[in-house]
């Protein structure tokens, strides 16, 4: 990745978005399901059997698409209010992990529901986005995702 590329799915607030589910399991599970679908004729004759059946096959095809899902908060995605990307818009910083106020309520309410964010913001930091993107990957690659490790508040 060169350039703004390499930022593309990290997230202002540490988080990378290709390990989120809607990225990294969801389109998978959602093209098996399509494939399966029309291997077994579904797309021949499910209309008939549930009306709106066609739309439903639209979705899995849009479930598939893990930009069209969500493309991430640097393209446009998520909450268009998030505080924590407004604030390092604001900043003019990549992300939390490099402000010298940080990190904030915000950022440390969010690591108390995914709690490698603070270690990974440090990581980021400390080693670059090119090498921590890497780190992020090999994470994929051998299928954590942070629904795995999200913890739910009360």
């Amino acid at each position: 990745m060169a350039g703004d590329d390499v930022w593309r799915l990290v997230a202002y607030c540490g988080l990378y978005c290709g390990a989120c589910a809607n990225r990294a399991r969801i389109p998978i599970q959602a093209r098996v399901l399509r494939d399966s679908l029309h291997g077994e004729s579904w797309s021949l004759f499910g209309e008939n059997i549930f009306p709106g059946f066609s739309r439903f096959l639209e979705i899995l095809d849009a479930l598939g698409d893990s930009d069209q899902v969500c493309p991430g908060c640097r393209s446009g995605g998520g909450n268009p209010g998030c505080r924590i990307r407004l604030c390092c818009e604001e900043r003019g910083l990549q992300g939390c992990a490099f402000c010298e106020d940080g990190p904030c309520l915000e950022v440390s309410e969010l690591g108390e529901a995914y709690p490698v964010l603070l270690a990974d913001g440090e990581r980021l930091r400390v080693s670059g986005v090119q090498t921590w993107v890497k780190m992020q990957e090999r994470r994929v690659d051998r299928g954590f995702v942070y629904s795995c490790i999200r913890c739910e508040s009360e």
